[in-house]
């Protein structure tokens, strides 16, 4: 499952892309030659743009080489493994039925074959209401996937990081216990099959003696343990032995064969079949969930890709002349995203102009700074607000001055950052320089930023207007 998903494009994306990512929490990589490749793809989606920067990065460290070579040892390793559990199983029914007396505790034999299946899917249940990850390690699915990892990777390759983007992928998409559970229930099917065909296989062939045991507990109480565990098989046409045949210290041939045909149903209806409804009920889970394996685009590390792939892109004629090319405001962070914050910043003020002003209110919300426009104090400011992602911005730009084309990159990279962005034209006040700054929002496309010169209009949300 996980390794035929791996072979589709967009999934084997998802994996390179969030490997890029764990790989640069140890620092960031030389992406000069990998951005340029993205920006040249001529790929308008940001999120293909950075998909591209990870594929360009993995190919130089060898992330999709290591991809590869677990695809290709991932079928061998899950063979080993069935194989694994296949004899086990075999062992098992050989326990049960293999006895040189040809003697068969019925009680022994239910709870050899069914008590560690019985816990493993009581931790496998309790994964699905506990915090990802909480029992993953004790899942099938979890040992074939750190197998393959190792076999194929080593412990100085690239397969731990390749190991945690795909955990983290899956835990993200809500299929982490889905994808490790169809592997273990299909594992954990196969051998009961071939558990229930090699005992069926000897009591057909074999005479044995069935019955049970016990030196403290009271024989009512296995006739009642008896009855209540075979009525589930009973309703699919298996027999139940009654109250003398449970009793009988020597059953007869056809009591025999109703302890068979007892101890046959409760494997096939507390082991096989429920593993088979839980590998039908994944299968369907991830299929219907698998289109989620997508990198978390609103992670501050993902955030500050996008804003330095706006960056450089090409730049937008702000000049309004006939020719120009109007692009739109974008979009900013959903409102499941934002935090309640609200960040006044004074953006390329006048050295004499005193900041903060003795206007702004005192608020605990408010976070308020001051910057000169130079490139490192706007990326330091945008990495603070992709961490933030405030509520609303609040730029304080001298009313005077010109907007050009580096503002209007700056307000495009705060946009992304925030759920709305203002202007408060700070100096004196002018119909004139308003006006300008005004056509000039209109002209750039983004007209969705409200821009007013008294700053107490600015700080109501959604209500600055000109004057």
């Amino acid at each position: 499952m996980t390794n035929t998903a791996l072979r589709e494009p967009d999934i084997t994306d998802a994996v390179i892309t969030e490997a890029i990512r764990w790989v640069e929490q140890n620092g960031p990589l030389d992406d000069a030659q990998a951005m340029r490749t993205a920006i040249a793809s001529r790929k308008t989606d940001p999120h293909a743009q950075i998909t591209e920067r990870a594929r360009q990065l993995g190919e130089r460290i060898g992330l999709q080489h290591e991809l590869s070579r677990a695809r290709q040892w991932a079928p061998w390793v899950l063979t080993a493994l069935v194989a694994l559990i296949v004899m086990a199983g075999l062992g098992l029914a050989g326990n049960v039925v293999g006895g040189g007396e040809r003697h068969i505790n019925v009680i022994v034999a239910l709870v050899s074959l069914l008590g560690l299946h019985a816990l493993t899917l009581l931790l496998w249940l309790a994964g699905l209401l506990f915090p990802p990850g909480t029992f993953g390690t004790a899942s099938l699915g979890w040992i074939w996937l750190s197998l393959t990892a190792r076999v194929a990777g080593g412990k100085r390759g690239q397969a731990p990081v390749l190991l945690r983007s795909i955990t983290g992928l899956l835990t993200r998409a809500r299929l982490l216990p889905w994808a490790f559970g169809l592997v273990s229930h299909g594992i954990w099917s196969l051998s009961f099959a071939v558990v229930l065909a090699s005992m069926l296989f000897a009591l057909a062939f074999r005479s044995y003696t069935l019955s049970w045991e016990t030196t403290i507990l009271e024989p009512a109480f296995f006739v009642r343990a008896v009855q209540l565990l075979g009525w589930a098989p009973a309703q699919i046409g298996f027999p139940v032995p009654d109250a003398a045949t449970v009793l009988a210290s020597t059953p007869a041939a056809a009591g025999q064969r109703t302890w068979a045909l007892w101890l046959t149903g409760c494997i096939t209806v507390y082991g096989l079949l429920p593993r088979l409804a839980l590998v039908l009920l994944s299968a369907a889970v991830w299929k219907r969930r698998r289109k989620a394996l997508q990198p978390d685009w609103h992670e501050p590390y993902y955030r500050k890709l996008l804003a330095r792939f706006a960056a450089l892109a090409p730049a937008a004629i702000v000049d309004a002349d006939p020719g120009r090319t109007r692009t739109g405001a974008p979009a900013g962070l959903p409102a499941s995203d934002l935090r309640d914050g609200l960040f006044v910043i004074g953006f390329e003020l006048p050295p004499d102009m005193p900041w903060p002003p003795a206007t702004i209110p005192p608020d605990a919300a408010m976070h308020v700074e001051r910057i000169d426009g130079s490139a490192p104090a706007r990326r330091t400011l945008l990495d603070r607000l992709a961490h933030a992602r405030p509520r609303a911005v609040l730029l304080a730009c001298n009313a005077a001055s010109s907007p050009d084309r580096g503002t209007e990159r700056f307000l495009r990279e705060v946009l992304a950052h925030c759920g709305e962005c203002r202007l408060w034209l700070a100096g004196p006040a002018d119909a004139t320089a308003t006006q300008r700054w005004l056509d000039w929002l209109r002209h750039s496309g983004l007209e969705s930023i409200s821009a007013s010169e008294r700053i107490d209009i600015a700080l109501r949300p959604n209500e600055a207007t000109a004057p």
